[in-house]
């Protein structure tokens, strides 16, 4: 059956019983109510027959004028009871609608010899009727007779069906009006449900938890409010959210930060770039809306960090290559010199060209090595003056650099200097000749990187947002996304407990400082002593 069916039957079947068991109690209590007020009526009529002076006294002299059974007529003809019977004390009546029974006995014992009134239904000559019997006090306060005055029942059913067919109006009523509000009600819920029926609702509501929990995407649902209406697994994972966040405004689920203000929407974009402490993210906030009426907003958060590293290794390989095809091209025209040298008979000048070119290729390589400890950045500083060698930039290292023990963050201090590198490379693309890059390294306490260039360098209301993931100046590289290199450096000098300076231009100029690990301090001291 269709949601509309279901609600309507449902309301009607409620509606229907309520209905019934509302009118047969009415009709129950309204009988009760009629009876017990047709024999109070009765009651008034025999009570105040009973207490006329004229009843007593013909009553008490034996009716010889037969006066009471003219008085009953008068009564019923006033007070329009069925019937009014007036006997003395032994039952013999003195009036009854049946004048053949005047003078006669009654069937049943006279009930008022106690003295008091009495109530009830009584099945007489003429038929059922509601009674009441009053007593008749002679001069002497004892009971010389009664009055009985009956209503006959067919009159109180008459009222009793009147009042039914008014309960049944009324109900017949409800019903209609509850019809009606069962269909506006359906309707109602068919538009706020986009009349899909409890079965279309309940499957896709199904599909949402499997698709929301079974996806590695992270999902946040908000309402208008910001409150979290919507969070999977794999966002919780990524916003490091462990109690209930259903409720919650999304602002308080994550510190200050770029973060927070995607989320809540104060920064908008495409695919904007969040580097947390451990994760490369890229967040995308839509609003969504039906009918034209704003229900809220969607985040999705994806975990870029395994790529973006990869993206990152697969483009230093690709500079080390760069830079070996730029040592081949340079080795193959030292090649053509030798080869010409010998061609010509030049073999003292050819062998003083090859010591020449020997001597000053290993002092580079022997230089660097001689003087910074570990091995991967020495590789890294040569590459990097190849590449950059090419693009007709000069990185120096200065003559004073000292590296001398490898540092307990390598890896990290070879991420910072070819993040720093890289984007002096970049600064100096477009500007006049000369340019110089120069790159100075000291471990005397901690391990101090400074780099330097004769770039436009960074203006000084912006120092604050070159650390700020996602934020750059520069062409987006294919495959590759812009802003994470001085904020992947900001955030490891800040997880070290180092410091990052950064100095207002003309001219780029970056200084980081890294604590020394303990024990290498201590094997410091040792090696002092």
């Amino acid at each position: 059956m269709t949601l509309t069916t279901q609600i309507l039957l449902s309301m009607l079947s409620l509606l229907v019983l309520a209905v019934v068991l509302g009118a047969v109690l009415f009709t129950v209590v309204s009988n009760g109510t009629l009876d017990r007020q047709y024999q109070l009526r009765a009651l008034g009529i025999a009570t105040t027959t009973a207490a006329m002076p004229e009843v007593r006294t013909a009553l008490a002299a034996g009716d010889p004028h037969h006066d009471i059974e003219a008085l009953a007529k008068q009564i019923v003809a006033a007070a329009n009871p069925s019937y009014v019977v007036v006997t003395d004390r032994n039952g013999i009546r003195y009036s009854h609608p049946n004048p053949a029974l005047i003078g006669h006995k009654l069937e049943e014992p006279v009930a008022v010899l106690d003295g008091k009134s009495h109530l009830g239904f009584d099945q007489g000559s003429l038929g059922l009727s509601a009674n009441a019997k009053a007593p008749i006090f002679g001069t002497d306060g004892a009971v010389i007779g009664e009055v009985s005055v009956g209503i006959l029942d067919t009159r109180e059913q008459d009222d009793q069906a009147a009042t039914m067919w008014l309960i049944a109006g009324f109900s017949a009523l409800v019903l209609l009006l509850s019809v009606g509000g069962s269909l506006l009600l359906s309707r109602r819920i068919k538009r706020v449900t986009f009349n899909l029926e409890p079965a279309e609702i309940a499957f896709l509501l199904q599909e949402r938890e499997a698709l929301l929990h079974g996806i590695r995407e992270a999902v946040v649902g908000l309402d208008d409010d910001g409150k979290v209406t919507v969070i999977n697994e794999e966002a919780r994972r990524l916003l490091k959210v462990e109690e209930t966040a259903l409720g919650t405004p999304v602002a308080e689920l994550v510190p200050e930060g770029r973060l927070r203000q995607l989320l809540t929407g104060t920064l908008d974009g495409v695919d904007q770039v969040v580097l947390t402490e451990d994760a490369l993210l890229v967040v995308n906030r839509m609003p969504v809306s039906v009918g034209g009426r704003s229900i809220g907003s969607v985040i999705t958060l994806r975990d870029r960090t395994e790529i973006e590293g990869l993206v990152r290794d697969l483009h230093s390989v690709q500079g080390l290559m760069e830079a070996m095809r730029a040592l081949e091209h340079e080795y193959a025209n030292r090649l053509y010199v030798v080869d010409g040298l010998l061609e010509l008979g030049e073999v003292e000048q050819a062998k003083s060209y090859v010591a020449q070119l020997s001597t000053t290729s290993r002092s580079l390589g022997e230089g660097l090595r001689s003087r910074i400890a570990p091995p991967e950045l020495a590789a890294l500083l040569l590459a990097k003056i190849t590449v950059a060698a090419e693009q007709d930039v000069e990185i120096e290292v200065t003559s004073d650099s000292r590296l001398e023990r490898p540092p307990a963050l390598a890896t990290e201090v070879v991420t910072i200097v070819g993040n720093l590198l890289d984007n002096a490379i970049d600064a100096l693309a477009n500007t006049p000749r000369p340019r110089t890059v120069t790159i100075h390294l000291d471990d005397a306490v901690g391990v101090f990187i400074s780099v330097r260039d004769n770039g436009p360098g960074v203006p000084a209301d912006q120092i604050d947002a070159v650390v700020v993931d996602g934020y750059s100046t520069k062409d987006t590289r294919p495959g590759m996304r812009r802003g994470i290199g001085l904020a992947l450096v900001a955030r490891i000098v800040h997880g070290a407990g180092g410091t990052l300076d950064i100095f207002p231009g003309p001219g780029g100029n970056f200084e980081v400082w890294l604590p020394a690990a303990p024990d290498a301090t201590n094997q410091t001291g040792t090696d002092d002593d």
